[in-house]
């Protein structure tokens, strides 16, 4: 191994150099995402972080059956979308290095070798954003827009809802042909747990302005 590398010129060991070291964080990055913590871990060149979160979980609860990111803003680009970050720029120096190096031999040039390198390496580059983009895409279209799809649904009480909006509570009301449970504000009396109930506003992602089926107003 030592002679092999002492064998290397110096634009070759700065290549494998930055090739195996991009291909290092790479792992790294993918196992990150594996565990869920790859949201966070693109840096922007230009320095437009996408730092927003969804308020609604600020209370940190998590409800059975859920919709976690039904507070999700479509406009803000996906991970990986965005073209100059840091995770590109990985995937670029991958398929550049790695092209560059696999084509030493057969490709004896070093413009063309160079070129080939680059264009490879902006192909993986776009190549990624996409699967991000189909990955996005997938989970999206599992998910339910609480705002659009909620009005007016029925479902019970599931913990009893404090009366003139005094608290919350808990509803399990069926939406898209699923039972979820959402927390739930009332602005009429206290609705004990069994009462039916039908969705009237959505306070925010994850809470419900409900009131009782067959109430009578006033």
């Amino acid at each position: 191994m030592i002679e092999w590398w002492n064998s290397l010129d110096t634009a070759m060991k700065v290549l494998w150099a930055v090739t195996l070291s991009a291909s290092l964080v790479f792992v790294i990055q993918t196992v990150m995402t594996f565990l869920g913590a790859a949201g966070d871990s693109d840096f922007d060149i230009n320095s437009d972080f996408d730092t927003d979160a969804p308020g609604d979980l600020s209370d940190g609860s998590v409800d059975v059956g859920q919709d976690v990111g039904a507070g999700h803003d479509a406009d803000h680009p996906s991970t990986g979308m965005n073209l100059l970050t840091f995770r590109n720029f990985i995937n670029f120096l991958i398929g550049f290095g790695w092209t560059a190096i696999l084509l030493k031999d057969s490709v004896p040039s070093t413009g063309l070798r160079m070129l080939i390198a680059i264009v490879v390496g902006v192909a993986l580059v776009f190549l990624v954003m996409l699967l991000f983009k189909w990955l996005t895409g997938m989970q999206e279209s599992g998910t339910i827009d609480v705002y659009k799809s909620a009005i007016d649904c029925q479902g019970t009480v599931y913990l009893t809802i404090p009366g003139e909006r005094a608290g919350e509570g808990k509803v399990q009301i069926t939406i898209q042909n699923a039972v979820r449970e959402y927390a739930a504000v009332t602005d009429g009396p206290t609705l004990k747990t069994g009462a039916r109930i039908r969705v009237v506003d959505v306070v925010s992602a994850n809470t419900l302005l409900v009131e009782e089926i067959n109430s009578v107003i006033i």
